[in-house]
């Protein structure tokens, strides 16, 4: 008895402390694909991107950012994050310079209250080809 209540102590502590993102809050993050159909071989090319998203309302977000990739060319992005629970999103962003749309969904995981981890899945709809990234992302409160 004493374990599960420490356990629920443990589980209550962890969610006051790792707050979800809110209105008006800004998102910055940054990450690199792992994984990409495309792919010939590990560290082939390097695909990397960091945006900014700026959170209209609590589960949505609009944002921009700049797309890094070795083998084509670089892109400026603009998209948004829509997020059905705290934890998951779905995004829809356009990648201008590589003349491509991507569509995607994600789990964002709060490491504390301003860092998260994420793991994201896109669908690039030009080239038919899909990627997972992971990366980092870290909140700036808005004032509420």
């Amino acid at each position: 008895m004493k374990k599960i209540c420490a356990f629920f102590i443990c589980v209550f502590a962890f969610a006051f402390t790792t707050q979800a993102q809110s209105t008006s809050d800004i998102l910055i993050s940054g990450g690199f694909d792992l994984i990409k159909t495309d792919y010939s071989r590990f560290g082939d090319k390097l695909q990397l991107g960091t945006e900014a998203n700026y959170f209209v309302l609590r589960h949505f977000a609009v944002g921009a950012g700049l797309e890094l990739w070795t083998r084509q060319p670089s892109s400026f992005a603009m998209g948004v994050r829509y997020y059905a629970l705290d934890n998951f999103f779905v995004r829809f962003r356009g990648l201008i310079g590589a003349n491509e749309v991507a569509l995607g969904g994600g789990w964002s995981k709060p490491i504390n209250e301003k860092w998260r981890f994420e793991a994201i899945g896109d669908f690039y709809l030009g080239q038919t080809e899909f990627a997972i990234r992971a990366g980092v992302g870290y909140v700036i409160k808005g004032k509420n």
